[in-house]
Order: structure tokens, then sequence, then C-alpha cells
């Protein structure tokens, strides 16, 4: 039988511009790089851009001058990449389903891609980044979560769950391609996206 191109060369061409969006901790930015270096083209996180182009961490826009200054912030930094040429890979921050703006500069870019990671998983990661303090009180939280003033790692399982049933399904309603993250290697789970894909 006569072998592919994919078969022959073990590869793929990266076609269009890849938007990876998803909830916190799904792999985006991870994905984003495997991606990036397996295609030999350009990376971008929206909220390293904002940050250059700020000087804030989306954080401390968030904390400092309001949701409504962030999600500007995000706008255009996702505007500015209208302005780049070729075909490169973007990751964005856990909360752009929510700024239409964003995403509207986002689908003249290329295919949205929303990496589907299941909620444990997605949640585990999150509280192994929380902090409990001498007075138990919690710290280093997402600004949605944090926001709820919860007590124990329980209300921030609590707090993320709702969080995560919402956001499942306005990620569902803006991407073009969804992609299952498995618990399996960050190679085999980057091969799944292309297989998606291309």
């Amino acid at each position: 039988m006569k072998k592919t191109d994919k078969q022959k060369n073990n590869t793929v061409l990266l076609r269009k511009t890849l938007v990876l969006t998803g909830i916190k901790h799904c792999g985006k930015t991870t994905q984003g790089r495997l991606l990036s270096s397996h295609f030999g083209c350009k990376f971008f996180d929206t909220d390293d851009l904002v940050t250059s182009m700020t000087g804030k961490t989306p954080r401390e826009i968030y904390t400092s001058d309001g949701k409504e200054a962030f999600m500007r912030a995000e706008a255009e930094a996702c505007r500015s990449l209208l302005g780049e040429s070729g075909i490169f890979v973007v990751s964005t921050g856990g909360g752009i389903c929510n700024n239409s703006e964003a995403i509207a500069h986002l689908k003249k870019i290329g295919t949205i891609v929303f990496l589907n990671s299941d909620e444990t998983t997605a949640c585990d990661r999150i509280i192994k980044e929380v902090k409990v303090l001498d007075d138990g009180s919690l710290t280093n939280l997402p600004a949605y979560i944090a926001k709820e003033n919860p007590k124990t790692i329980g209300d921030v399982r609590q707090s993320f769950h709702n969080f995560y049933e919402e956001r499942q399904q306005i990620y569902k309603s803006i991407c073009d391609v969804e992609v299952e993250m498995m618990q399996l290697s960050k190679a085999e789970n980057m091969q799944r996206i292309i297989d998606s894909v291309c």
C-alpha cells in the first residue's frame, strides 16, 4: 500500500493560525509552545502581550483598575495580533471567552481551538498553587474564586465547579474545534490537537 505524504514525512503542515482557549490550567500555554516548536512558527500568549503593552500583569490590572480595564487591555492585545504576518500559535487567558471584542479579533486570525480539560484535573492544578496562611486564610487564588472569599479547599472546589460548568458552555459556543485533553503525555495531547486541526 502506498504511503501518504503524511506517513512518509511523519509530519503535517499548519495551514492556519491556531488560537488555544480553555479554562485556566487546561494546558494552553504548554501546548501552544509545543505546537509552535513542532511547526517552527511564532508563539504568542495574550496575557504576556497585555503585560508587555501595559507594564502590568493581567492580575495587577484586574486588581487595581477593575475587570473592564483588563478586558479593554486584553482586546487591544488581541487586536495587535491582526498585524502579525504568517501562521502562528496563540494561547489565551482563561476568561477570554467572556470578552466578545477580543474573540472577534481572534476569529479573524485563525481557528479557535477549545482545549477541554476535565474538571478534577483543572481544579487540582489550581489548588496546587493555593497558599494557606498562618491564620488559615487562602491566597494565590484566581480572581473569580478569590472574590467569593472561600474559607476552605472544599469551598474552592465548589466555587470552581460552578464556574467550570458555566465556562464549558461558553467555550463550546465560540470554538471552531474542540479537543479533549486526556491523561496522556504532553506530546500525545499535542498530537491529538494536530490530528484535530490539520
